[in-house]
């Protein structure tokens, strides 16, 4: 049976761009200062500094238990989630509901319909 879950790949992936961004400011500034444009450094300053922010976010949000992301469909025995298993959050033993889930979009749709209700595509 399919499943939604949270992805943290977009988050990770975003955490590690904003590295390669600060690693870019420092450089953009070190450039600045050899050149002596110091009307520069500021921008060099602001790169780093919204580097840090988003980079802080994306690795919490990726490593968080609750966290907001795009959206995995999964088969619910097809992968585990290695960052579940390495903070040691357990698996949730719910049952779920009557109906499935559009791979292409996550609506929950009847059983017994042929097309999704939200996308209009059709349901394997």
């Amino acid at each position: 049976m399919k499943s939604i879950k949270p992805g943290r790949g977009p988050s990770f992936m975003g955490g590690i761009f904003n590295v390669i961004g600060i690693v870019f400011g420092v450089l953009w500034m070190g450039i600045a200062i050899y050149m002596g444009a110091f009307i520069m450094i500021p921008f060099g300053l602001l790169f780093i500094a919204v580097a840090v922010f988003n980079a802080i976010y994306n690795f919490k949000n990726a490593t968080g238990k609750n966290r907001y992301s795009r959206y995995d469909i999964v088969d619910e025995d097809e992968e585990s989630d290695p960052f579940n298993e390495r903070f040691g959050i357990e698996k949730r033993s719910e049952t779920p509901a009557k109906g499935r889930y559009c791979p292409w979009c996550g609506a929950k749709n009847e059983e017994d319909y042929r097309f999704c209700k939200d996308c209009g595509k059709e349901l394997p």
